[in-house]
């Protein structure tokens, strides 16, 4: 297992349009991935569950990931929060 701590840099959050690319680039990763916001854990490979998260900027998440491809994954995602959801 691993994880890392990010912060939501853009000011809508992690809805619509960034949580998309968001599961998108989970979504290319073979390991089980979460989202953590405060005690709630979802699947970050489903749009319902990252959304019902209701993270807004400013917002602290923790990226885990189980599987072989775990710290690729983790590392992907924060790069991903950390750019600001920029194409």
């Amino acid at each position: 297992m691993y994880f890392k701590e990010a912060e939501i840099k853009n000011q809508v959050g992690l809805h619509a349009r960034p949580a998309t690319f968001f599961i998108q680039k989970a979504n290319e990763f073979k390991s089980s991935i979460w989202v953590e916001k405060q005690e709630r854990r979802v699947n970050a490979k489903s749009l319902l569950g990252v959304l019902s998260l209701g993270i807004v900027g400013g917002a602290n998440i923790r990226i885990i990931a189980d599987g072989v491809d775990e710290a690729a994954a983790v590392d992907s995602l924060v790069t991903l929060v950390n750019s600001g959801f920029a194409d």
